[in-house]
């Protein structure tokens, strides 16, 4: 098997056990929840290998994998090592974004300031909003993790359109689970709601990434001028 038919097996295989995690969550079946939900990310994982995809991208998301566990252990303290979890995988896509991304076009005619603003002010009112509602034990965690979140979201700018888009999925759906922690009031079938966000944003996320780091990627950075090597190169210089 070539690794091109190897990726879209797996590829195939992460969309199938998605729809039927997702299913499961609809038809309140649990077991086919529980057992399928920590499977989810090593399979995505292992077609990013399959792709020739960076070591960092694999880390996110096997950290989600283990965000993704923990989470159904539940308890406080389960659920901050697990937000912690999902906190390095931000960082490994941060650090990805720094050091293989590029500047959207848009971004150098100007509007980068006012782009920026919105992410400030997202996180921010966000935070506000939530604040008062929200554990006092968790007030510190969640404020400090959805910073982090915002950042890797604000970041997938440098990563394309999928990217970008899936940044702001994985905003959504982790905002959604913190207005459950502070009791608002929620949408019909909630955690289908989280999930479908999620799964969608870690997918958009990785094909952003290896759009930009994989072996397409590199072919255009060794191209002259190529995008990916203008990017790099005050990084990488810099590191």
């Amino acid at each position: 098997m070539t690794r091109g038919t190897a990726a879209r097996v797996l590829l195939a295989a992460f969309g199938a056990l998605a729809v039927v995690h997702l299913g499961a969550l609809l038809a309140g079946a649990g077991t086919v929840d529980v057992l399928t939900k920590p499977v989810l990310m090593p399979v995505l994982a292992a077609y990013v290998l399959a792709r020739g995809g960076p070591v960092l991208l694999v880390a996110a998301l096997l950290f989600g994998c283990g965000g993704d566990t923990l989470l159904q252990v539940g308890g406080d303290t389960a659920f901050l090592v697990g937000m912690a979890s999902f906190a390095a995988g931000h960082v490994c896509y941060l650090v990805l974004f720094v050091r293989r991304g590029t500047a959207p076009v848009w971004a150098r005619r100007g509007p980068l300031a006012a782009v920026t603003a919105g992410y400030a002010v997202a996180w921010l009112g966000t935070v506000a909003l939530l604040w008062a509602d929200l554990p006092a034990g968790l007030r510190g965690p969640v404020a400090g993790y959805s910073l982090l979140l915002t950042a890797m979201a604000y970041g997938a700018l440098r990563a394309g359109p999928r990217a970008l888009f899936g940044g702001l999925l994985f905003l959504g759906s982790d905002t959604l689970i913190a207005t459950g922690i502070a009791h608002w009031p929620q949408p019909p079938a909630p955690q289908f709601c989280i999930m479908l966000g999620y799964l969608a944003a870690q997918w958009l996320l990785a094909e952003g990434v290896l759009r930009t780091t994989g072996p397409l990627g590199a072919a255009r950075a060794a191209a002259p001028g190529g995008p990916v090597r203008r990017a790099v190169a005050p990084e990488a210089d810099a590191a």
